[in-house]
C-alpha cells in the first residue's frame, strides 16, 4: 500500500508538471550496473552453502520448546484471549484457507526445505513453503526508514567471516511473532546463519518489539543438508477445498458433488 501510494502520488506530480511516467529522466550513467565478473568473483569467497536444506527433526521442536517469550500486560493479555478461543472453537485457520504465508519466523519453521542463492550484492532463500523468495541485500545498503509492511519484511545484511548477520524490518500485522499474536510495524529480528558444523546449519533469529516483548526474544533453528530429495512446487491455491466461517476453517471433501464415497470399503 505505501509503494502504491507512492506511486499514486509520483503520477500525480508529473501530471501537474505536464509530463508523464513515460517522460521520466534516465538515471544518470553510472548509476547502475550489470553485475560483472567481479561481482561474482566477490560471490565465490563466501561460505559454500550449496544444496537443500530440510529441517533438522531431531533438534526442530526442541529448540522451540526452549524459547519462551516475556510478553508485556497488553500482549498477554491477547495471549490469554487466543487460548480461550482455541478451548472454544479450535485454532483458526483462516490464513492457512487462503493461502496466506505465515512470515516470519513461521516460514522458517515450517517442515519445508529452503535453498540459498548466491548473487553480487545479495543472498536469497528460496523456500518450498508457498514458494516464497527472501532478499537479504548485502551491497551496504541502510534498512528502509519508512518500510513497506510485507511478509517477510525488508531484509538486509552482511557477512561476519563465515556467518550471514540479517536485520530485517516492516514485519506485517497480518504475520505472527508466535501464533495468535501478530506482529507490530515495532517488530525488528536480527538472524545469525552459520554453519554448526560440515551440512548442519543454525539459524538464530532475535526479535524485539515493545509493543508485545519485555526483552528479546530468542528461538533457534537447525537444518541438515540433504541433496537426496529436490524441491518441489508448493501451489497452495491448487485444488485447495479449505473454506472458512465465523469458526475460522473447516475441510470440504467435496464429497456431496463427486457423488461417491472414496472411502467406502475401507471400515
Amino acid at each position: 500500500m505505501r509503494r502504491l501510494n507512492r506511486l499514486m502520488t509520483g503520477a500525480a506530480l508529473l501530471a501537474l508538471a505536464g509530463g508523464s511516467a513515460g517522460a521520466q529522466e534516465a538515471p544518470p550513467p553510472g548509476s547502475y550496473a550489470a553485475p560483472d565478473a567481479a561481482g561474482y568473483a566477490e560471490v565465490t569467497t563466501w561460505p559454500d552453502w550449496t544444496g537443500v536444506w530440510y529441517p533438522d527433526w531431531s533438534q526442530l521442536f526442541a529448540g522451540r520448546e526452549r524459547a519462551a517469550p516475556k510478553f508485556t500486560t497488553a500482549a498477554q493479555a491477547a495471549m490469554d484471549a487466543y487460548q480461550a478461543s482455541i478451548r472454544e472453537s479450535g485454532p483458526n485457520q483462516e490464513a492457512q484457507a487462503m493461502c496466506l504465508p505465515p512470515g516470519l519466523p513461521g516460514t522458517m519453521q515450517q517442515p519445508y526445505p529452503i535453498e540459498f542463492v548466491y548473487s553480487p550484492g545479495r543472498v536469497t532463500i528460496l523456500t518450498e513453503a508457498y514458494q516464497q523468495v527472501r532478499r537479504i541485500y548485502v551491497d551496504g545498503r541502510p534498512l528502509p526508514e519508512d518500510p513497506d509492511l510485507l511478509f517477510l519484511g525488508n531484509s538486509v545484511g552482511h557477512w561476519d567471516g563465515d556467518t550471514l548477520v540479517v536485520d530485517t524490518v516492516g514485519l506485517s500485522p497480518q504475520t505472527n511473532l508466535v501464533p495468535g499474536l501478530p506482529h507490530t510495524e515495532k517488530s525488528t529480528l536480527r538472524e545469525r546463519i552459520y554453519l554448526q558444523a560440515p551440512g548442519r546449519m543454525i539459524v538464530e533469529m532475535t526479535f524485539t518489539n515493545p509493543d508485545l516483548l519485555t526483552e528479546p526474544f530468542a528461538t533457534k533453528i537447525a537444518y541438515k543438508l540433504d541433496n537426496s530429495f529436490p524441491m518441489r512446487e508448493y501451489v497452495c491455491a491448487e485444488n485447495n477445498r479449505l473454506r472458512t466461517d465465523g469458526h475460522g476453517a473447516n475441510i470440504d471433501l467435496g464429497l456431496e458433488e463427486e457423488g461417491e464415497d472414496p472411502f467406502a470399503g475401507t471400515e
